[in-house]
């Protein structure tokens, strides 16, 4: 893989029970890593690694004493279970190039909230870009089922992808846009869905779900939009 073609792909770290995971759909583990040192080593070479704390956005427990070992080593934008500002300060520390919010950008704090109030957090999100800063800030937008899938991907607000990149577009540097219902089936990623979204922002935009081929990373990045690649890269069916 040359230089200018890894621009296209970003790599995914998942972490769970202290193991590197690919996991089908946010539920079913399929696959698991303990041999850190040679997935940092096959991922060096890119300019930016997708690392995200499975165990944190589903709210049991966390990684975060293993997260230093890939900041020392590798480019990453962090995720999982970030909440306030001085959590993505604390990732920051730890050596992250940005950080991912996904939830707390959406309702309130329970279903009930979220079902009376189906609204984007603007004023955390701008808190957000003033406390760190926009250009360390990526807002992951997941869907299932069409809506907005929040709380590790178990629930979700009555919200559209589309409308969500629209609120949040001024406060953020990139969007990660995560299609679960193929996320890990490795059954390809929706291109239609990513030309809408590409025509709904300016910003990075970083899509994610079932990605299988370099040849569908090239498409993508044909249309603008970045690719992560988690199940195929780990399962040998696309070189990293």
């Amino acid at each position: 893989m040359t230089k200018g073609e890894t621009k296209m792909l970003i790599p995914s770290i998942d972490l769970m029970n202290g193991q590197i995971v690919q996991l089908v759909q946010g539920e079913k583990l399929k696959l698991a890593f303990d041999d850190f040192d040679y997935w940092i080593d096959r991922f060096s070479k890119y300019p930016l690694v997708q690392l995200i704390d499975l165990d944190a956005a589903m709210r049991q427990g966390d990684n975060r004493a293993l997260i230093s070992q890939f900041t020392a080593k590798l480019p990453c934008q962090i995720g999982g279970g970030l909440r306030t500002a001085q959590d993505a300060q604390q990732m920051l520390d730890l050596g992250a190039k940005r950080v991912i919010f996904g939830s707390t950008l959406f309702g309130g704090d329970n279903a009930a909230d979220r079902a009376r109030h189906a609204i984007v957090n603007l004023d955390f999100a701008a808190q957000l870009a003033k406390a760190i800063g926009e250009d360390k800030l990526v807002f992951s937008v997941d869907t299932k089922n069409g809506r907005v899938a929040v709380k590790g991907w178990k629930d979700s607000v009555d919200l559209t992808p589309e409308e969500a990149v629209t609120w949040l577009e001024p406060y953020c540097e990139a969007f990660l846009y995560t299609h679960v219902d193929t996320e890990g089936t490795m059954q390809g990623f929706p291109i239609n869905v990513a030309a809408i979204l590409r025509a709904t922002t300016a910003r990075q935009l970083i899509v994610a779900g079932g990605i299988r081929s370099q040849a569908e990373v090239d498409e993508l990045d044909a249309m603008g939009v970045d690719a992560v690649a988690g199940m195929a890269v780990y399962s040998g069916a696309m070189e990293a």
